[in-house]
């Protein structure tokens, strides 16, 4: 079956927001790189230097370009075709720092990207159809539901405990606590970003929404949640190789978002069971493609998974404080591997 103009629309928009997203990642490594190497404090560790490297903006334009493409492609086309899409930010993404960045991405981890992609997918093409809303107000019912509230209440604990507890511990060694960050305030952020949208379209179509409390409400959520999100995506990035970070980041947020979207939509309602068993099977083939990707991070340092044959090594930069002197040391990632959460 064809595709309508509005879907060409929204997909011509989709595969820009990919792009863009994807480049975004490449360019912004490159701002923190630079950052690191002029002051000496690494985004990683709690510094904001890289505020002051012009290539980190022009990442973060980018970034924001390709967001509003997304955006706005909700608005001409269904989520079942615009949410794949996404997982081509990750070739892009993948494929670019490996060119730019040198890091490389062994056969296990393209298996593992691999794996993510096609999870995805199956998620999202057995995704159920939404129905139509009519006002912010009906998206707030939807929000305040109990079950709802419960996530959002739950998301707010997680956050809270893998800020203040493990971030500290564990941040710098397991990829996990940065991107669930991310991911479990862009879950929230998207269901904001939903109704902002939502408001907007009906709006632009004569019915304002915007003289509605809940439509403001619903745009400081998407401000304290993306804020967040650019902070610890800058820690994960400047601190992990990119080709990890892009994958599993993609699959968290896509995970949560999709589970969000369920409680608060309702999506499995109505649907059959082979359906949803369709779905829960994407689950675990995305999740076992996560546990790939993040084993792929410790073979690389490893000797026996190299074998002897020489490589190009992954420099990461790494801070050390000695007699009261901060020193920016470069040392290889195939020496002794760091302690894991």
């Amino acid at each position: 079956m064809g595709l309508s103009k509005e879907n060409v629309t929204g997909l011509i928009l989709a595969l820009a927001s990919s792009v863009f997203i994807g480049s975004s990642f490449i360019i912004k490594k490159q701002g923190l790189r630079r950052a690191a190497s002029a002051f000496g404090v690494r985004a990683g560790v709690g510094g904001y230097y890289y505020l002051l490297e012009p290539l980190w903006w022009v990442g973060m334009i980018t970034m924001i370009v390709g967001e509003i493409a997304n955006f706005v492609a909700y608005a001409f086309a269904p989520a079942v075709l615009v949410t794949p899409l996404g997982a081509l930010s990750i070739i892009v993404s993948a494929v670019l720092a490996d060119i730019i960045l040198k890091e490389r991405l062994h056969k296990l981890g393209i298996l593992g990207c691999v794996m993510c992609i096609a999870g995805s997918f199956i998620i999202v093409i057995h995704a159920p159809k939404e129905e139509p809303i009519t006002s912010v107000l009906q998206i707030w019912n939807m929000a305040t539901q109990p079950a709802f509230l419960a996530y959002a209440g739950s998301v707010v604990v997680l956050v809270f405990i893998l800020v203040f507890h493990f971030a500290p511990r564990c941040g710098h060694t397991n990829v996990l606590v940065f991107t669930g960050i991310c991911s479990l305030m862009g879950s929230l952020s998207v269901m904001s970003v939903k109704a902002l949208g939502t408001s907007l379209k009906l709006t632009f179509e004569g019915k304002n929404q915007l003289i509605y409390a809940e439509t403001w409400f619903f745009v400081l959520v998407v401000a304290i949640c993306v804020v967040m999100q650019m902070n610890y995506l800058n820690k994960a990035l400047d601190t992990f190789n990119t080709a990890i970070v892009s994958p599993i980041y993609y699959v968290m947020f896509t995970m949560l978002t999709i589970l969000a979207s369920v409680i608060m939509f309702k999506d499995w309602d109505g649907q059959s069971f082979s359906t949803i068993v369709s779905e829960i099977c994407g689950f675990i083939v995305v999740l076992s493609g996560t546990i790939m990707l993040h084993l792929t991070r410790d073979f690389e340092r490893s000797h026996s998974f190299r074998g002897s044959m020489p490589t190009s090594p992954t420099l990461s930069v790494r801070l050390y404080a000695g007699n009261g002197d901060l020193l920016l040391k470069e040392d290889e990632e195939n020496e002794s591997p760091d302690n894991s959460c």
